[in-house]
């Protein structure tokens, strides 16, 4: 798995949507393909791209396949925004501050 697999993986809006999906619980392919409205060609393609980037597992559950988020690719992904954040972070605390001292508010336009 490398960081480009994961950010090219994670690109597609379609492909985020099924990440969204199993970070509530695993879920059959036929779960994926309804709550998505994708055809299950292309709900496979994007679960193919998913798996191969490290971010989804499968298991064979008798007929069905059954996806699962892979968390791991997930902390290394939220690992390498920290640094990011903090900065979000500062920002939105001056932004704060600056709001309080004029006495500016959302609601005041």
């Amino acid at each position: 798995m490398s960081d480009a697999a994961l950010w090219t993986a994670l690109a597609d809006p379609h492909r985020r949507a099924i990440v969204a999906l199993l970070l509530e619980r695993p879920r059959p392919v036929g779960e994926i393909v309804e709550a998505c409205g994708l055809s299950q060609p292309s709900t496979s393609k994007h679960l193919k791209v998913l798996r191969e980037a490290g971010l989804v597992r499968v298991r064979q559950d008798a007929q069905r396949r059954v996806y699962a988020l892979d968390p791991a690719p997930i902390a290394a992904l939220d690992a390498w925004l920290a640094p990011y954040r903090s900065l979000w972070n500062s920002s939105l605390d001056a932004l704060g501050r600056r709001l309080d001292e004029t006495g500016d508010t959302p609601d005041d336009t």
